[in-house]
């Protein structure tokens, strides 16, 4: 019961007007005393945390809460990619013309996510990642790997729940929620790294906005629940994740 309750301040509803007033909550002070219940019902490990439970503000404080330094060693190996987020690998593969990716039950068109076939075009015979973030994850994401930023623009305006649900009933889900895209250009080619905001309101908050950036660094967070999908250009090099 616990969980169906906090998935609605983390994840939001379908409706703009409730989730603006769950959004509200979430960041009150009145939110404090879910923080506890939250980190039980789904067991977060508190000792990664950058600070103790009891200085989290709000829920949304706490959802939206730091590691402690260099508890995620990076790989420094320049024929790696890390993973941009702590969260579910749901798919990945190679990426073919006319691609349809299958995810939860549901196939969406590459050009769809990005935005047009001219942007989706550079990407076919590349590779991609679909990483899932719960509840329970740290929301923060970072740069998978060194290079410099080519482009950054956002699509979409309506939004579904990112989750089992939101996946069965939303219409072309990664096609019509708000999205923030980066195009990342690295020695092994363009990366295309999108961030998909959850249900209605933008959840997707920068703090990088550099041109240059490290393997590694942190390019931003999420308020509430998301998804993060890597698109990788065909390259003559071994990438591994």
């Amino acid at each position: 019961m616990l969980k169906f309750i906090f998935k609605y301040f983390v994840e939001l509803t379908g409706n703009p007007y409730s989730s603006s007033i769950l959004k509200s909550f979430a960041k009150s002070k009145c939110s404090k005393p879910l923080i506890r219940p939250f980190a039980n019902t789904y067991q977060i490990n508190q000792n990664e945390m950058k600070l103790p439970i009891h200085q989290y503000g709000s829920l949304h404080d706490f959802f939206t809460r730091q590691l402690k330094d260099n508890l995620r060693p990076i790989d420094a190996s320049p024929n790696t990619l890390i993973s941009p987020v702590d969260g579910v690998l749901s798919d990945m593969g190679p990426i073919m013309k006319n691609q349809t990716f299958f995810i939860k039950d549901r196939l969406y068109q590459l050009d769809h996510v990005l935005g047009s076939k001219e942007r989706a075009k550079k990407y076919e015979d590349g590779f991609f990642y679909i990483l899932y973030l719960s509840p329970r994850h740290y929301h923060r994401f970072h740069y998978p790997i060194s290079g410099t930023l080519h482009s950054r623009y956002a699509l979409g305006e309506k939004s579904f729940p990112v989750n089992s649900l939101g996946m069965r009933w939303g219409d072309a889900l990664f096609a019509t929620n708000y999205r923030l895209i980066s195009e990342l250009q690295t020695e092994f080619g363009n990366i295309a790294m999108v961030k998909v905001g959850a249900l209605n309101i933008n959840s997707i908050q920068l703090i990088h906005s550099e041109d240059k950036f490290t393997k590694g660094e942190e390019l931003g967070y999420f308020s509430f629940g998301s998804t993060v999908i890597l698109f990788i250009e065909k390259n003559s090099h071994s990438i591994l994740l």
